[in-house]
């Protein structure tokens, strides 16, 4: 008798699994900012570095052009954030949390945390180092 693939011991859908459960709290915890996952992580990004050109964030939080443009656009429609021309170079555009972004930004963060401790609770905080420590040297962060 044939036997399936046993998905269930396969890591990319493990990996799926954890991040359609990361998502799920995340919408809980944050939902009620209307914010996506992108979003927050750009404007987290550009909390740590105002002025940013636009390839610059999308690389740091791994997206590609045509979804950090979108991204970008639906922030800057909302007066989150602000876009300029480099003063340098009129085809880099230079990027600002707006005043309101920047409040925004700093209020999700203890939620975001939260998100973060609900996913990982039930793992001794030993395994959760070792989690993070692998999931970094999977996705290319650290060798």
């Amino acid at each position: 008798m044939a036997t399936s693939f046993d998905f269930t011991q396969a890591p990319g859908y493990l990996i799926r699994r954890a991040h359609q459960t990361s998502m799920a709290i995340f919408t809980e915890e944050l939902g009620g900012y209307e914010v996506t996952s992108l979003q927050f992580a750009i404007m987290q990004a550009l909390v740590d570095e105002p002025g940013a050109d636009q390839i610059t964030v999308a690389n740091r939080v791994a997206l590609d052009a045509a979804t950090s443009g979108s991204v970008i656009m639906r922030l800057e429609e909302r007066g989150w954030l602000r876009r300029e021309a480099s003063p340098t170079d009129k085809r880099r555009k230079l990027l600002w949390l707006t005043a309101e972004g920047e409040k925004m930004a700093m209020e999700m963060k203890k939620p975001a945390r939260k998100v973060q401790q609900r996913l990982l609770e039930a793992l001794t905080p030993t395994e959760q180092q070792q989690l993070i420590g692998m999931l970094k040297r999977l996705s290319g962060i650290e060798p």
